[in-house]
C-alpha cells in the first residue's frame, strides 16, 4: 500500500513514518521543514526515516498546488492519505495569521483536490485540534460538543478544517477522519511545547514561565498511543456513502502543569525557577478529552501516563542535548 503521509518531518509525522514503515507499508513523505522551529531536528527526523526501506520524501508546501498535483501524478498508486502537515502553534498565530491561513486553511484544500483525483483512494486522515473546543467550559470534550467559540486563529484554522472537509464528503463522496489532538508529547517531541521548553530551561537553570498561577490543566497524550490510534482508524476507513467522522484522540485524563514540572524537576534533578504571568487570551484553561468514540471503532486504549511518558522522553532528551545536537553540529 502506498500512503502520502504530509508533515512527515514533523513530531507526529515522524512517529507515524516509522510505524508505517515498520509493518511495510510504503510511504510518500512530505514537508516544507518550515523554520517554524529549529529545522534541525526535522532535519534530524528525517535523516532517519531516509535511511528505511519504503520512504520517499518531496520537500513540498502542500500549499502549492502545482507542486502537489505533480506529486500525485508522480505516484498514483496512492491509496490513503495521512495529512499532519499545518502551521502549528496556538500563540504563535498571534504573530503571524497568514502562515495559519495558507498552510491550514489553503494546504487543506489542496489536500481535499488531490484526495478526489486519486482513483484509488479510500481513505484521508487528517489532523484538527483539540483547540477547536475553544471556550467550551463542559468536561470532558465530545465530539458532539458545539465548536463555535474559538479563542485563537489556530483553532479557527482548524475548524474550517473540519468544515471544507464535511463540504467535500458531501460533494464527492470523499471518505474521511478528522482526529482532534490533544496535547502530544513524547521523544523527538516540538521545542515549542511546555514540556519540551520547559526541560530545556530547567536543564539550563534558566526560569520558565508558568500561565495562570499554575492552574492551567491539560490532557497530555504520549507519542506511542497517538501513532496507534491514528493507524487504528486509518485501517478503518468509513462505509461507502458514509459522511466525514471526527475523533478526539487523547489520554482521557486531564492533568495540572504544575504536575508536568514536578515530575520534569524530579527526572531532571533540578527545581525550576518559575516566573508567575497572566493566561494568554489564546489559551484555554483546561483540556480534557472524551475518547469513547475512537475506542469504539478501533479499541483505542491509552497506555502511558505522564509519569511514565515524562520519563521516557527526558531519556531521549539528554541524549538529543548530548549526542544529537553535537553531532548535528559536526555534520553542518
Amino acid at each position: 500500500m502506498t500512503i502520502l503521509l504530509t508533515g512527515a518531518a514533523g513530531f507526529i509525522g515522524y512517529h507515524v513514518a516509522e510505524a508505517l514503515l515498520a509493518r511495510g507499508e510504503r510511504v510518500v513523505g512530505v514537508d516544507d521543514l518550515n523554520p517554524y522551529y529549529d529545522v534541525g531536528l526535522k532535519e534530524a527526523r528525517l535523516a532517519r526515516l531516509l535511511a528505511r526501506d519504503g520512504f520517499t520524501f518531496r520537500r513540498l508546501d502542500i500549499a502549492d498546488r502545482a507542486a502537489m498535483a505533480d506529486l500525485i501524478a508522480a505516484f498514483p498508486a496512492i491509496s490513503r492519505i495521512v495529512h499532519l502537515a499545518a502551521q502549528a502553534g496556538v500563540r504563535h498565530s498571534l504573530v503571524d495569521p497568514y502562515a495559519y491561513v495558507s498552510a491550514n486553511v489553503m494546504g487543506h484544500l489542496v489536500i481535499l483536490e488531490i484526495a478526489r483525483r486519486l482513483s484509488r483512494l479510500d481513505h484521508l486522515v487528517y489532523a484538527s485540534s483539540s483547540s477547536v473546543y475553544g471556550a467550551n467550559q463542559a468536561l470532558p470534550f465530545t465530539e458532539s460538543d458545539r465548536v463555535d467559540q474559538p479563542t485563537s486563529l489556530y483553532a479557527a484554522t482548524k475548524r474550517a478544517d473540519e468544515l471544507m472537509s464535511a463540504a467535500y464528503g458531501h460533494l464527492f463522496g470523499l471518505p474521511q477522519s478528522g482526529l482532534r489532538f490533544f496535547t502530544v508529547y513524547g521523544p523527538w517531541g516540538r521545542p515549542d511545547m511546555a514540556y519540551f521548553a520547559f526541560a530545556e530551561a530547567i536543564a539550563a537553570g534558566e526560569p520558565i514561565t508558568v500561565y495562570g498561577d499554575g492552574r492551567l490543566k491539560r490532557d497530555f497524550t504520549y507519542i506511542d498511543d497517538i501513532v496507534a490510534g491514528v493507524l487504528g482508524c486509518l485501517d478503518r476507513p468509513p462505509p461507502a456513502g458514509a459522511p466525514p467522522r471526527l475523533f478526539n484522540i487523547g489520554n482521557h485524563r486531564s492533568e495540572a502543569v504544575t504536575r508536568l514540572i514536578a515530575l520534569l524537576e524530579a527526572g531532571l534533578g533540578r527545581r525550576a525557577i518559575i516566573r508567575l504571568a497572566p493566561t494568554p487570551r489564546a489559551d484555554v484553561a483546561e483540556t480534557f478529552a472524551a475518547i469513547d468514540a475512537l475506542a469504539a471503532l478501533t479499541g483505542y486504549a491509552p497506555k502511558t501516563p505522564l509519569d511514565e511518558g515524562i520519563p521516557r522522553f527526558l531519556a531521549w532528551f539528554r541524549d538529543w542535548q548530548t549526542t544529537g545536537k553535537k553531532n548535528r553540529t559536526k555534520g553542518s
